[in-house]
């Protein structure tokens, strides 16, 4: 593990080049070495710091992935020269700490690294957002994640004064309810879940594409990485709790569906969806069981890659009409035809059609929900249902519809764009091919 690490540090001299070619083949030479390193029935080199599993391993790839491809999409602040040397070194920088978060079978290294991550996130929106309410977006990003991770990290010191190891595999079993609230609040706020979740939306509306990319595809996962890493070690508790949670996941993922379709923002109505899909995976994990797990691992790694898709599809309008609302952009497909092929194979993944990796996943977190309780399948059954309603709702309104005055002179989408797009829909496709993995490394 330690060489990919040592891989992406030394990389950072990159960044005072504009090499942009060069740093998205790395990336991706990154991603193979990692696939081709992985082994699926062991953890690979495991010490009491460093070491990954097929969990961590999995999400490291995505990080890799998604980091390169923002890149790949973010040519206006390359062809602008919008500090595109401190750009490259940002994301590079949010790669080496995701890296490093994945990675930490230490949670001291892993509370700090995991708070880390949302500083390159806290720069990109600040120094590349393009409105005036960057600010406060920075700021309700900043308060909500670090109010939550005091508390974090005073339950880590108390686990070390309690058991004097603080390694994800060697703690477990204490019974404290005031250690399980602090363990895992910092998580749920992340993910975010509902009533936490604010400061997503705000921050997904006001990021360039690539603040946006690295938010749906990753940061985001770390909250359900965090949480089945540390309920092992409140499990005690969480077996009378997380019924709470739950119920307050699936009700809140019920009204985020409504609200969806009250958006005229595009960025925000994926946004929002996002907070419908976490909420499901936060439903699986507090579950429990195999299922459970396997299923909310699935969905955050088909998530991380359909919803960076759609905000690149928003981006791509964003940049040649000026505006992400609906009002103003309809009948795309009679400008943009061959976009919108691909505004509907990623709405379609986005609502859970075969043969996309979501599909899999929802699967997955209903028998698990509803083998937990048989009440949560009429609220799984409308969810579902309404997540295919919005999903429709921003697909036909942007695609269909009487054009504005005043928009017939645009620049057509480059081929680099629909190469963005076709690196995020054929891993998100063709990895439900190996379901066994997915299903054999709990």
């Amino acid at each position: 593990m330690l060489k990919f690490i040592f891989y992406v540090l030394f990389s950072l001299g990159l960044s005072f080049f504009n090499v942009w070619v060069m740093f998205f083949g790395m990336m991706i030479f990154v991603v193979l070495l990692m696939v081709m390193e992985l082994n699926l029935f062991m953890l690979n080199n495991v010490s009491m710091t460093l070491g990954v599993d097929f969990l961590g391993g999995g999400l490291i790839i995505l990080s890799a992935w998604i980091c390169g491809l923002m890149v790949l999409a973010s040519m206006m602040i390359i062809s602008s020269n919008c500090h595109s040397k401190f750009f490259f070194f940002i994301n590079l920088l949010l790669l080496l700490f995701l890296t490093l978060t994945f990675s930490s079978m230490d949670m001291f290294y892993f509370y700090f690294f995991f708070e880390s991550s949302m500083v390159p996130v806290l720069l990109m929106i600040m120094g590349w957002g393009g409105q005036p309410e960057r600010i406060q977006a920075g700021v309700y990003l900043i308060f909500y994640t670090l109010l939550v991770s005091l508390p974090l990290f005073l339950g880590i010191y108390f686990i070390l004064n309690s058991s004097n190891s603080v390694s994800f595999y060697l703690v477990s079993g204490f019974s404290y309810c005031f250690l399980y609230f602090v363990m895992i609040l910092a998580f749920l706020v992340k993910m975010p879940m509902y009533f936490v979740h604010l400061w997503l939306p705000k921050a997904h509306v006001e990021a360039p594409v690539a603040g946006s990319m690295i938010l749906a595809g990753v940061m985001l996962k770390l909250g359900g990485y965090g949480l089945m890493r540390v309920l092992k070690v409140v499990e005690l508790v969480g077996v009378r709790l997380n019924l709470y949670w739950v119920i307050i996941s699936l009700i809140g993922s019920l009204f985020m569906s409504l609200i969806c379709f009250r958006q005229i923002d595009m960025k925000s109505l994926i946004a929002c969806s996002s907070v419908v899909h976490m909420a499901m995976v936060i439903g699986g994990i507090m579950t429990l069981n195999y299922f459970g797990f396997v299923g909310s691992y699935v969905l955050m790694i088909g998530h991380g890659l359909c919803s960076s898709g759609l905000f690149i599809l928003v981006n791509l309008i964003y940049e040649r009409t000026g505006s992400r609302s609906l009002m103003i952009n309809k009948g795309l497909l009679n400008i943009f035809p061959n976009l919108t092929l691909w505004w509907s194979l990623l709405v379609f993944a986005n609502m859970a059609a075969p043969p996309s990796l979501n599909l899999l996943g929802e699967i997955s977190l209903m028998i698990s929900i509803t083998a937990w309780s048989w009440s949560m399948l009429w609220v799984l059954g409308l969810v579902s249902f309404l997540s295919a309603g919005y999903s429709l709702f921003i697909y036909i309104y942007s695609q269909h519809g009487k054009m504005m005055f005043g928009v017939y002179s645009l620049g057509m989408i480059e081929s680099r764009e629909y190469l963005v797009l076709c690196l995020h829909w054929v891993p998100l496709n063709l990895l439900i091919l190996k379901i066994d993995y997915f299903y054999l490394w709990v």
